[in-house]
């Protein structure tokens, strides 16, 4: 946006009795009309008469005048630029563009105002079809996503993982409302094979799903509904009795119902803010032969201290109760223990167990309190050091089956027994805003028969920790 007048470099004649003329003859004299459009674009009020959008292709326009309204409603040359940046944004959320820019100028032709403005916004649609080969340290992923299909930012999805231990292909279905993509919709059919060495567990499952998300206030929720056949087999021959009692096909069936508020500033490194997530699940009423109430919730709360320093703590707990007569399956219980929620102990190796082999529980908690500080002498500040914290943690939990005939009070004090607890320190490594790795030194404590423990190094990834 060019608002200033444009002087001359070139520098004035020497005034004198050879040229014959005054010196301030020589000066220019600005032009009236620009000097008076310039002074209204900076210091008074604008109208933004036209908004354009150029580059499209497949996509409808309709689409996009929800997410530029706003721009019409600027009354001064700062508020332009700031829904313009707002709207761009908006934009490039729907995931149908792979560039967007903003040109602003001032209003020409003959309905142009003295003080309007037109706003335009170049975009560069992405392709049609879209693919991705990634090949990791045991799994092979493809995927394709076909964006924008109807031109009103639906998505389908199309990915394939191969690997070791487990093997899963899918296809989704996305679908936003027009001018709230908060509020959307995805139908998705997969198949995942999975294998689970702590309990010497295999599970297959095909299955549908549709699921609902919208904001209301400050809380985010999620309405689901899951069919899933679910084939449950043996890993090992020395698989215990109790695993092999769990083989067999069955079918679920679940609603379920998430709510979240989420003020943090960072998913991986968040320095402020907190996290409440609450999660309830039922199944059997909608068919199949899986019958329970299933609760979890995740709490999380950070403040900054001194020198970057930022303190964290979290807690999680969760409940399973079956309806009728039918015990739960081992595939709908919790599990607890490992690299991402309490360390020093093993994978998922907390808990009931037979011969080996980890069945899960009804009922958990754990809870965590960590340090977070940037690395010694701060290498690499301002850049690759940032995606690096040490961190000192301290860790507890438990998890146990609950007799359900009993009150609150005798839950309550099973669970406060035999409580596993650990501390220790380590690196953690920040992957974009998705994931996060820990290199941890770990000391284990309160181990009771039975459990597995890492004592010492310990090495874990993933996308939800303690």
């Amino acid at each position: 946006l060019y608002l200033s007048l444009v002087q001359s470099l070139d520098p004035l004649p020497m005034h004198g009795r050879d040229l014959g003329v005054h010196p301030d003859d020589l000066m220019e004299t600005p032009e009236p009309e620009q000097e008076s459009k310039q002074e209204v674009l900076e210091n008074k009020d604008v109208v933004v008469q036209h908004v354009n959008i150029q580059g499209l292709g497949r996509t409808q326009e309709d689409l996009l005048g929800y997410e530029i309204s706003d721009v019409f409603h600027a009354k001064n040359l700062i508020d332009v630029m700031k829904k313009a940046h707002v709207a761009r944004q908006r934009l490039l959320r729907l995931g149908i563009f792979k560039d967007v820019e903003v040109l602003i100028d001032t209003s020409e032709g003959a309905d142009a105002l003295p003080n309007g403005l037109d706003v335009t916004f170049e975009v560069t649609e992405v392709k049609r079809l879209t693919g991705s080969f990634v090949k990791r340290l045991t799994t092979l992923v493809l995927g394709l996503k076909l964006p924008n299909m109807f031109g009103r930012a639906e998505k389908l999805t199309f990915q394939f993982s191969y690997g070791t231990k487990e093997t899963s292909y899918g296809l989704s279905f996305f679908k936003p409302q027009p001018g709230h993509f908060e509020r959307n919709l995805t139908l998705n059919m997969y198949k995942v094979t999975g294998q689970f060495p702590w309990s010497s567990l295999k599970e297959t499952d095909r299955g549908m799903s549709a699921e609902l998300n919208f904001p209301l206030g400050m809380t985010n929720h999620t309405l689901k509904w899951e069919g899933v056949w679910r084939e449950l087999g043996c890993l090992a021959r020395s698989a215990s009795f109790a695993v092999r009692e769990e083989s067999g096909h069955s079918l679920k069936s679940a609603l379920s119902h998430t709510v979240s508020v989420d003020s943090r500033n960072s998913a991986i490194f968040p320095s402020r803010g907190a996290l409440l997530r609450i999660n309830q699940e039922l199944a059997g009423y909608t068919g199949g032969d899986a019958s329970f109430l299933k609760e979890d919730f995740e709490l999380q709360l950070n403040r900054r201290l001194f020198w970057d320093s930022v303190l964290s703590a979290s807690l999680w707990g969760g409940m399973l109760y079956p309806i009728g007569e039918q015990p739960t399956c081992i595939a709908d219980r919790f599990y607890l223990g490992g690299p991402t929620s309490v360390r020093g102990f093993g994978m998922y190796s907390i808990g009931p167990q037979s011969e080996g082999d980890y069945l899960g529980g009804e009922a958990y908690w754990a809870g965590g309190l960590h340090l977070y500080t940037p690395l010694p002498f701060r290498p690499g500040k301002g850049g690759f050091g940032d995606l690096f914290r040490t961190h000192f943690f301290l860790n507890a939990g438990n998890l146990c089956n609950l007799n359900y005939g009993e009150g609150p009070r005798a839950h309550l004090q099973k669970l406060a027994e035999c409580i596993r607890w650990s501390y220790g320190a380590g690196i953690v490594l920040r992957l974009g805003n998705i994931a996060r790795l820990e290199l941890n030194y770990c000391v284990p404590m309160g181990v009771q028969s039975g459990d597995r423990i890492c004592d010492g190094v310990q090495f874990g990834a993933g996308i939800r920790f303690l």
